[in-house]
């Protein structure tokens, strides 16, 4: 066993001055210089918390000569333990930093089950089971028990499993309600006995493994873990759960030296077992406890500062903190009504073009969504304007699995001969079509000189000629895998079938009920489950998107046309070595700053989310504190934006602002309007038709849903309609205060030297078109895009105009569909 082998005076460090407090204000200076006794730091957002922590760990070992291998920090990301080593290094020195134990909680209970490990029943060589390898061992375990896949996906039972150990419970202490809890027990119980066969540990084994061993009074090995540090320091406290809290504790038992940091307005990992209960409830369980406030923001302008605490003030249970800064006000926050989640698009990037010439590098810029689905109307006008970005903690849209799962499911209907894509998707969901079954069905195409599909029919049929290599031999298929390749045969060509009449996005409706696809991924009740639904459903959204262009261009709207668009799909990503813009949700946002942020999609329901599955209840709170997460992040500039209408998830929703703006000062905040936003207002007070004329603009029959709506409860609503329209063209001194989006719109783009020629007007009468004459550089109307501005007309009966929409980039528009702007 590894125990302590000298004393600690033997490792102390070398005599050294006491630490300069110049550099931490007077909270900071109170919480670094603590020295015995439990500690909680309430540390708001961009307060300095790291800073703190660092003097803090330097003082105890500079000032009271405490061994830097009898200090432990934990961290939640390895990137923060090595900003906090590489800092440490900088007051105390590499040489002393190295005794340190700073890492996360999985790399330190590694480490200290690596010293114990016979302590938990393993081998010193035990491996580290990741996600793969989890699932891979539950696949095992529901075919041990004849338990059906479709019905317990293992994606849902582990999730199951690793919520309970989570909560430190094991098979034994697993609750059972009803017939399913009793076999997610039965694989609870598989699965421990399969890791332990395989002297192996999942993440979660990692902190039980050695928390059991500290909670345990009789285990020598146990007296070495509570008796190894003087010191536990915790950063983000907020996001703990029981385990990690009872593991730092044990820690602790000999002493009460435990100093954790965090924020409670800042817990947004519910989802992944975090307790804000714990940080909330310290003062309980260390009555004696010294609290330090840390209220001073560093990072933000006042602005930014005060629309923060004025949306995280209306919480209903929180540590009251007053965040202030020293800083300028900076400008206000931009609020900005845009009309669709197109013109949202295209005002974000209009004014990330404008930082760009300003001299903000794209590094400095965040565009943030709170679901991913968001993205994919962002990327593609990001893409079209050639703005190189990257996304965040996350997959460029029309990379992420399940959208390529569903693209190549298109393509095997529109092309069955494309073999990357049916060995895509032949298995995906699972039905019992295994690697052996597919090596041989790529062997039966290759003797045949066919196509996988081809080769189904024959080497079912057992009509496979004989291989002419020496030693080569086709296996004969079992009964159970040629009923499943048939059963995949007779969905492909249903589909195909199917897609004779049908439109695209039916086709791809389709082809997720009939796959399974999308039943596989409703009863695995995960969060990333959830996400994947939401992917699925926008994707379905752009196969629309393009139908209605392809209508509005008087052609025909075809899988194989909206297939080829995809694969056309620029990539500026390539640009490796150029700055880009960060895109990510807001949850991947913790942590980071940019000099400019914009706050996308602020609306109800969807910020705060209401979850698609009505299973799965939202926290309001919860979504309260991920709003200032979000505002908090920006160090100069902010924009949050919201869409009256919003394409998501395959339908269109008529949107509210979201709550929470209400609870922004008014002092801190620019409302605005982008011009089609304006536009088409304009169009609802003088009753022009259009989505208003079937509902209105602003909720049912045409009402101002802005006017007392319960679910603001009583607050102050962000703005009237005209309210809205007059703060968007003039700013609080009555000066204009139009934004870029707006002058891009006023202008007809045209290359350096070319000359402008007004030609002559284009009669688009006809149905639909009013008699209205087309020129080049007219405002125009269109049901579906918006306002537009037309750059070239195309003469004939039939004319079709060439315009730019906000949003939406150039499409050509049968002038019939087009109304006169205003």
């Amino acid at each position: 066993m590894d125990r302590i082998a000298a004393p600690d005076a033997d490792r102390s460090p070398p005599p050294e001055p006491g630490l300069p407090d110049e550099e931490l204000n007077e909270p900071q200076a109170r919480a670094a210089r603590h020295a015995a006794g439990p500690l909680l730091i309430f540390a708001g957002a961009g307060s300095g918390k790291t800073r703190v922590i660092v003097y803090r760990i330097a003082n105890l070992i500079v000032t009271h000569r405490v061994p830097p291998y009898r200090i432990l920090a934990v961290t939640f990301t390895n990137k923060a333990a090595t900003e906090m080593k590489r800092r440490l290094e900088g007051l105390i020195g590499p040489d002393i930093v190295k005794d340190l134990w700073v890492g996360t909680f999985h790399a330190v209970c590694a480490r200290l089950l690596r010293r114990h490990h016979e302590a938990a029943g393993l081998e010193k060589n035990f491996i580290i089971y990741d996600d793969d390898d989890q699932r891979a061992v539950m696949n095992r375990v529901l075919k041990e028990l004849n338990l059906d896949e479709r019905r317990y996906p293992p994606r849902q039972v582990l999730s199951r499993i690793h919520a309970e150990k989570q909560e430190g419970r094991g098979p034994g202490e697993f609750e059972r309600n009803g017939y399913f809890d009793d076999a997610i027990a039965r694989c609870f119980e598989a699965y421990e006995r399969h890791l332990k066969a395989a002297n192996a540990v999942d993440f979660d084994d990692l902190l039980l493994s050695v928390l059991r061993i500290a909670e345990d009074p009789t285990s020598f090995a146990g007296e070495d873990l509570r008796a190894r540090f003087r010191h536990v320091l915790v950063d983000e406290f907020q996001d703990v759960n029981q385990v990690q809290y009872r593991l730092v504790r044990a820690f602790c038992k000999a002493h009460d030296n435990l100093c954790v940091v965090g924020d409670d307005d800042q817990s947004i990992y519910r989802w992944r077992g975090a307790d804000v209960r714990i940080v909330r409830g310290f003062r309980r369980d260390f009555p004696h406890a010294t609290v330090v406030k840390l209220e001073q923001n560093y990072r933000s302008v006042g602005h930014v500062v005060r629309g923060a605490l004025g949306v995280i003030r209306h919480a209903s249970d929180r540590e009251p903190k007053e965040l202030w800064t020293a800083n300028a006000d900076g400008p206000p926050i931009d609020v900005v009504a845009a009309d669709s989640e197109h013109d949202e698009a295209a005002w974000v990037v209009e004014c990330v073009k404008e930082l760009i010439a300003q001299g903000v590098s794209p590094n400095e810029i965040a565009v943030f969504y709170r679901i991913h689905a968001q993205s994919r109307v962002l990327e593609e006008v990001l893409r079209e304007a050639r703005i190189p970005y990257q996304i965040i903690g996350g997959t460029r849209f029309f990379e992420r699995a399940e959208v390529k799962n569903l693209l190549s499911y298109l393509r095997v209907v529109a092309n069955p001969r494309s073999d990357v894509d049916l060995n895509r998707i032949i298995n995906v969901p699972a039905r019992k079509i295994g690697q052996s079954t597919v090596d041989k069905l790529i062997q039966a195409a290759d003797l045949l000189g066919v196509s996988l599909f081809e080769a189904i029919d024959p080497i079912v049929e057992g009509r496979v000629p004989p291989s002419a290599m020496p030693g080569a031999k086709l296996e004969p298929l079992a009964t159970a895998a040629k009923r499943s390749l048939l059963g995949f045969r007779d969905l492909i060509q249903g589909l195909r079938t199917e897609a004779r009449s049908a439109s695209p996005s039916a086709l791809a409706e389709e082809v997720l009920a009939r796959s399974g696809y999308a039943r596989m991924l409703e009863q695995d009740e995960s969060v990333e489950s959830e996400a994947r639904l939401q992917n699925l459903r926008e994707l379905v959204q752009s196969i629309v998107d393009y139908e209605q262009e392809a209508i509005a261009a008087g052609e025909d709207a075809t899988l194989e046309g909206y297939l080829e668009r995809v694969s056309l799909v620029s990539d500026v990503d390539a640009l490796v070595d150029m700055p880009k813009v960060a895109m990510m949700t807001i949850h991947a946002a913790k942590g980071l700053e940019f000099h400019a942020v914009f706050l996308t999609g602020m609306e109800e329901d969807l910020f705060p989310f209401r979850s698609q599955d009505p299973n799965r209840k939202g926290d309001i709170e919860e979504e309260r504190r991920l709003a200032y997460v979000a505002i908090t992040r920006a160090r100069e500039r902010l924009w949050i934006t919201h869409a009256a209408r919003r394409a998501i998830f395959g339908q269109t929703r008529y949107c509210l602002p979201s709550r929470f703006l209400a609870d922004l000062p008014p002092a801190s905040v620019r409302p605005m309007a982008t011009p089609t936003s304006m536009m088409a207002q304009r169009r609802v007070d003088v009753g022009g038709g259009g989505y208003a004329a079937s509902g209105g603009r602003f909720g049912g029959s045409g009402e101002r849903a802005w006017e007392g709506r319960g679910s603001w409860e009583g607050r102050r609503p962000a703005a009237q309609p005209e309210e809205r329209l007059a703060w968007s063209r003039f700013g609080r001194d009555g000066e204009a205060a139009r934004a870029p989006a707006a002058r891009a719109v006023d202008r007809v783009e045209r290359a350096p030297g070319e000359r402008y020629v007004e030609r002559e007007a284009v009669d688009a009468g006809g149905e639909g078109g009013e008699g209205v004459a087309l020129r080049r550089g007219m405002r125009v109307f269109h049901e579906r895009f918006g306002p537009g501005v037309v750059e070239s007309v195309d003469p004939g009966a039939d004319p079709i105009a060439t315009v730019k929409f906000s949003g939406w980039g150039k499409k050509r528009i049968k002038a019939a569909f087009l109304r006169a702007g205003s």
